[in-house]
């Protein structure tokens, strides 16, 4: 079976790639086929997240293992789509380039028989044009810190870093 995803950037602009990719490709094969899509060369670091239906964050599938070897991580390369998404799970978000957090929103819209002849992975619409810098990210925390930390955190008394004699400390640089 062929999957057919939808990616969106995540901007005010409308800018997606509609992109058909074999069921059994890997995460990484559809990384790339994004990353090329969109014109980037690919050499940066990016992940999936698997997304639920409000476009919450979910489980991480990275490109590479950037772990200290304590916590098991799950790579693209060790990952079918057929495993990740399905009619059930439609939603991943997908991140490249963690400076610049291009950040895009992938769902699974479609999927069909392979078409004779028709090789995969297929970009089969391109819309709007890529921005020259990733769009801004508003980050927000859910958590509720409360008025009082919100109230605290705009006091003058607040230590600066700069008056460092007030901290009851002797420097010994070595």
């Amino acid at each position: 079976m062929i999957y057919r995803f939808r990616i969106i950037l995540d901007t005010v602009e409308d800018v997606f790639r509609d992109i058909e990719i074999d069921q059994t490709a890997s995460l990484e094969d559809f990384h790339n086929a994004i990353t090329q899509s969109f014109g980037f060369d690919g050499s940066e670091m990016a992940s999936f997240y698997i997304s639920d239906d409000e476009w919450g964050q979910g489980e991480e599938i990275s490109l590479f293992d950037m772990s200290d070897g304590d916590t098991e991580v799950r790579l693209m390369h060790e990952n079918l789509l057929e495993k990740v998404t399905h009619k059930n799970q439609t939603r991943l978000i997908y991140v490249y380039d963690f400076l610049s957090m291009w950040t895009f929103m992938v769902e699974l819209a479609d999927i069909a028989q392979p078409e004779a002849g028709q090789e995969y992975p297929n970009l089969m619409f391109s819309h709007g044009e890529l921005p020259d810098s990733a769009p801004d990210k508003a980050f927000e925390s859910e958590i509720d810190l409360g008025d009082e930390f919100d109230d605290d955190f705009g006091q003058e008394d607040h230590l600066d870093i700069n008056d460092y004699e007030d901290l009851g400390f002797n420097e010994q640089w070595n």
